[in-house]
């Protein structure tokens, strides 16, 4: 596994500076970069942040607990520019298998129908039902519906 101290002297030796001129681009003291390469001194949060910034790689790829440098920036970056191009095709998805018929209700399988068999549940929707059966518009649905079953007799 990689160290923070060798992901430090990797990456600011790809980027051709020396340790004084690393952190003073940070605006850190001379011998902090040295520090930190050689393992003496270990940078607080701030300062990884301001290294993986400055480098433009994620906290855990610095720390060496990752080997991918993408940021979470660049994350969300390539989302919205992906956003515009069109999906790709793909072949043609295999027909699921038919559904399994569902369990009766009140079988008591689910939390759902430990609440369809509870009587104060069953008391509230027996009440609903009657006021709207009270309403205007609940008796012209009682009255079409016995005329229509009267029509079939």
């Amino acid at each position: 596994m990689v160290t923070m101290a060798q992901r430090i002297e990797a990456l600011r030796t790809e980027q051709n500076l020396s340790r004084p001129a690393l952190a003073a681009a940070l605006g850190l003291p001379r011998t902090a970069i040295e520090k930190f390469e050689t393992g003496r001194q270990t940078p607080t949060r701030e300062q990884q942040e301001k290294l993986a910034a400055f480098f433009g790689v994620s906290t855990f790829y610095l720390k060496g607990e990752s080997d991918d440098r993408t940021t979470q920036q660049s994350w969300m970056d390539l989302a919205y520019a992906q956003e515009d191009t069109p999906a790709p095709s793909y072949a043609p998805i295999k027909p699921k298998p038919a559904p399994q018929p569902a369990a009766p209700v009140g079988d008591g399988g689910t939390v759902f129908d430990a609440v369809l068999q509870g009587k104060q549940f069953q008391q509230l929707l027996r009440a609903a039902v009657l006021d709207a059966l009270r309403s205007p518009e609940g008796q012209d649905l009682l009255t079409q519906a016995i005329r229509k079953e009267l029509g079939r007799r």
